[in-house]
């Protein structure tokens, strides 16, 4: 079957000033092919999509798309019209179905029963009931429900949702989304990764969400020293092949240099006056030099683990709190004592009150009834999702240094506000470079400087993953696993959450927060057991012919791939079975040592209990992995 292909891109080039983001870029995107652009913050990715989507012009190349298709185009910071409603806005769309729809709706917001029963037929005539259906179901999964508040009032998350809602709703046939992502809370995330893994739309887009690139790619692009790499398979695939090629022209480079050796000598031996007969290898010695002076910048964001503040025993003790705004209850009696060493990962929907609760924490909110109490010796560090402003003429190392001309790491060493800022990729160079040339990804990241170059030991990040690129998010990733203080972080992203939370709390209905001790994929996997068990406990109705629970769910399970998310599940229970193991025998070493009371004996055998019983559940849900993995290697 022969492959076609909707977009083609070729020797694409665009510059700002004297900072070059891309050049000679060259790709293309097939029909029914779902593509992901990775490459570092500041490299030009949202410039890129918006050449693509015709929102920016290019200094140089082309974008070529298949005739007659109809895209649809999201930006990372979408323009909508301030002054319509949710509802026109949606609707402002100029197909024949959207206006069908539209007028429809008028009709049912008018309540005339005649416009209603006429936008009816209409509807009826051209069978546009699929289109206000899918429309409907997009709407409330992105949970914009009010359709007559108007867009200048809306928060830019708010925004971002409605101009989601827009393209997908217009069902093009090849879609450009800009981190979609951003703004969306983990189940409207989960929404829409299986909404466009199950449709036939070509897809090309960026993000940072590594769970989302793994179940919804089968293609990534890699920009990279303004050379494209593509990936055939999803971010997985994309891993290990990357892997294999750095690691193929590092030898390679190895190889060069030691030929560049030996012609080296020959250069160096050959007479002056050599006529002709030697250019050919004098031409290949300089192109072996060139290529031998390749460096592979494999640089990460080097940020020293440890704290240079010293924290005791109490951190933050939240009791009784409660929070309530224009009579909706966010919060409702939440009693926590955050520890030292303490991950935490806050989780729910949006708007559920996860900022709030941090900003109780900060003490830049006061709750409606409760206390917050806050240890001594808690030096804290707030990254809030809203950044900071930035005067854009004022330059990097100012911003810099207007907190300290030394910077004190964690582990002692002091370093100049310019070596600082190379720590985290900002060579001398960009350090002059006013704000306003910064990329969105690259003001996040000077952001997070800000906060953790004050070293605290209490550090509470609300979606620092925003804007990052992947890179910069592996290291934060391995800084945060090391860091010696209390964490609390409210994230989205269930890959970093999976990476850096070892305890929850989760945001339920009615202000409820549910106290959970483990990552975000073991709360998945106990949440779907909990719902299996409601649906087994509810009446059924009889079904003579129908095949035992048990027996579909064992077909189902026999049948399920083992994909990247289940593996990261997988190796966190090996993790977890071996420490529980390790406290079981201690435990059992206590009882058996006779110098234990009669109080510290009980303790020790109520503990048991509940670990032999979460044991016990770890062990089972290890073991329907293990019979998946087997399984999927058959």
């Amino acid at each position: 079957m022969a492959t076609i292909t909707y977009l083609q891109v070729e020797n694409l080039s665009k510059a700002f000033g004297d900072k070059v983001l891309f050049e000679g870029i060259t790709f293309s995107v097939l029909k029914d092919q779902k593509t992901a652009l990775i490459a570092k913050n500041g490299t030009g990715k949202s410039t890129l999509l918006d050449i693509i989507g015709g929102k920016a012009d290019a200094d140089g190349g082309s974008v070529v798309f298949r005739n007659g298709l109809k895209i649809g185009y999201l930006q990372q910071d979408p323009v909508l019209n301030d002054s319509l409603t949710v509802r026109q806005q949606i609707l402002s769309v100029s197909n024949q179905l959207a206006q069908v729809s539209a007028r429809y709706e008028e009709a049912l917001a008018s309540g005339d029963h005649a416009r209603i029963a006429a936008a009816q037929a209409e509807m009826d005539a051209l069978g546009a009931w699929d289109y206000e259906t899918d429309m409907r179901q997009i709407l409330g999964k992105l949970r914009i429900d009010d359709l007559d508040q108007v867009i200048g009032t809306l928060s830019g998350g708010q925004k971002k949702r409605i101009a989601l809602a827009d393209v997908l709703i217009e069902h093009p046939d090849m879609l450009i989304l800009d981190e979609p992502t951003n703004h969306l809370d983990t189940d409207m995330t989960e929404w829409l990764e299986k909404y466009l893994h199950d449709t036939r739309t070509t897809l090309l887009m960026v993000t940072h969400d590594r769970y989302f690139l793994d179940n919804v790619c089968d293609c990534i692009i890699e920009i990279e020293d303004n050379t494209t790499y593509t990936y055939a398979g999803n971010y997985a695939y994309y891993l290990r092949k990357r892997e294999e090629r750095i690691q193929n022209l590092s030898a390679a480079i190895d190889k060069a240099n030691n030929l560049l050796r030996r012609e080296s000598e020959w250069i160096s031996r050959m007479p002056k006056a050599r006529g002709g007969k030697a250019k050919y290898r004098i031409d290949s010695f300089y192109e072996l030099k060139e290529f031998a002076s390749r460096r592979i910048d494999n640089r990460k964001v080097d940020i020293a683990t440890g704290t240079a503040h010293r924290l005791g025993n109490k951190v933050i003790d939240l009791k009784h709190i409660s929070k309530s705004f224009d009579g909706r209850k966010l919060i409702d009696d939440f009693t926590y004592s955050f520890q030292k060493n303490d991950k935490i990962g806050i989780c729910g929907v949006n708007g559920c009150g996860k900022s709030t609760l941090l900003n109780i924490i900060m003490g830049r909110l006061q709750p409606d009834a409760g206390v917050v109490e806050m240890g001594e010796t808690v030096v804290p560090g707030y990254y809030q999702q809203t950044g900071i402003e930035y005067d854009e003429n004022q330059r990097v190392i100012d911003i810099i240094k207007d907190i300290a001309e030394v910077v004190i790491l964690g582990d002692g060493r002091k370093l100049s506000a310019s070596q600082f800022l190379e720590y985290f990729l900002f060579p001398p160079k960009m350090q002059y470079t006013p704000v306003a040339k910064l990329s969105g990804g690259e003001r996040r990241r000077l952001y997070l400087m800000t906060v953790l170059m004050q070293n605290p030991n209490l550090l509470i990040l609300d979606e620092p993953t925003n804007d990052l690129d992947i890179i910069t998010l592996n290291v934060l990733e391995d800084f945060l696993n090391a860091f010696s203080g209390c964490l609390i972080v409210v994230s989205h992203d269930r890959y970093f959450l999976d990476k850096v939370a070892e305890h929850l709390l989760v945001f339920e209905d009615g202000g409820n927060i549910r106290n959970f001790p483990g990552n975000y994929t073991v709360y998945l996997t106990q949440k779907e057991d909990e719902k299996q068990q409601e649906r087994q406990t509810a009446p059924q109705p009889d079904e003579p012919s129908a095949p035992k629970k048990s027996d579909t769910h064992q077909s189902e399970r026999r049948k399920k791939n083992f994909t990247y998310k289940l593996n990261l599940e997988y190796q966190q229970l090996e993790k977890e079975i071996a420490a529980l193991e390790t406290e079981k025998n201690e435990i059992e070493s206590l009882l058996s040592g006779g110098t234990s009371d009669i109080a510290e004996i009980t303790r020790l055998s109520q503990r048991m209990d509940a670990l032999l019983a979460e044991l016990d559940a770890k062990e089972t849900r290890w073991l329907e992995l293990e019979e998946i993995k087997e399984s999927d290697e058959e």
